[in-house]
């Protein structure tokens, strides 16, 4: 089941690249941007998550905060967020539990790999609510940023 606008965020507790336990109630004083991911070192994740990095600022304006998530170990995304520069945490949900929660979650991937993130973007508002929410079906598409910035800006309007 993929959650829609107006849906209570499923909470989560997720290793960060940093080892440190981080949860969606960490991020209560303001909106949040979650964006799932296939598999870090990939060309589409990679051209994601720098096109992240370029604007942080003006999310920063928009009183969000962003974390990126896929099934990767915290080992994996550690060495992938120092190589690509990245400036905002990258959670391991190697269990797949926020992904499957917030359906985001492949079955099957390419190579017969299973339970993959699929690629998707969330905002969630400082009261916990789903605002914006977009799974992709193809790894090879992007979520629309420019919505993602519409919503932020609607909520700090």
């Amino acid at each position: 089941m993929t959650l829609q606008k107006g849906d209570k965020a499923p909470d989560f507790t997720l290793f960060s690249s940093d080892k440190k336990q981080v949860s969606l109630s960490d991020y209560k004083d303001g909106n949040l941007v979650i964006l799932f991911f296939p598999m870090a070192f990939t060309s589409v994740c990679t051209k994601e998550l720098c096109a992240m990095r370029d604007s942080i600022a003006d999310y920063n304006r928009l009183n969000a905060s962003v974390v990126g998530i896929s099934v990767d170990s915290p080992f994996t995304l550690d060495r992938f967020k120092a190589e690509q520069q990245l400036n905002f945490p990258l959670l391991s949900d190697f269990n797949k539990e926020a992904s499957s929660a917030y359906g985001a979650l492949y079955s099957e991937f390419v190579f017969g790999m299973k339970g993959v993130s699929k690629r998707a973007a969330f905002v969630i508002d400082k009261t916990g609510t789903v605002q914006y929410a977009e799974v992709l079906e193809s790894a090879g598409d992007l979520p629309s940023f420019e919505n993602v910035r519409n919503t932020l800006a609607q909520l700090e309007g």
